[in-house]
């Protein structure tokens, strides 16, 4: 009984993942072009060194571009070595790793709309609080 049990979840996990593979392979591909066509020099021109403008502008446009963890500390030192602020990366890597715009409709299906907006806003607010606290923390230093 038990192992039938088993088998029968196992059965609906694996179909459930080969349902959203389409929508997940979209997601990457999507993400992966607009992260390529957008050049590194843009950002600098983009922020004003204002401690808040800047942290809500990385936040918008790390939200927009969406990137993994792993990647976003090589593009965090090149923005720092290009002027960037630390409150305008700290902001732009939370949101690029959390927020993700790019990816809503997807996680919409999967996970609800409602869920996926609220994710979406708090994770966006959250980028702010935390590039900001990072700035007000480091400037004691």
């Amino acid at each position: 009984m038990k192992n039938s049990k088993i088998l029968t979840a196992a059965q609906k996990s694996t179909r459930a993942i080969l349902n959203s593979l389409p929508i997940l392979l979209g997601v990457v591909l999507l993400v992966g072009l607009i992260n390529n066509l957008v050049p590194t020099s843009f950002y600098t021109n983009l922020f004003s060194q204002n401690l808040f403008l800047d942290s809500v502008i990385g936040s918008a446009l790390g939200s927009i571009l969406v990137g993994n963890p792993i990647t976003s500390y090589v593009l965090g030192g090149e923005m720092l070595q290009q002027g960037v602020s630390l409150v305008a990366v700290t902001a732009f890597l939370v949101a690029w790793v959390t927020v993700g715009l790019v990816q809503f409709p997807a996680e919409a299906i999967l996970l609800g709309r409602r869920f996926a907006a609220w994710r979406n806003a708090l994770s966006f607010l959250f980028s702010i609080f935390v590039a900001l606290t990072v700035a007000a923390l480091l400037s004691f230093f």
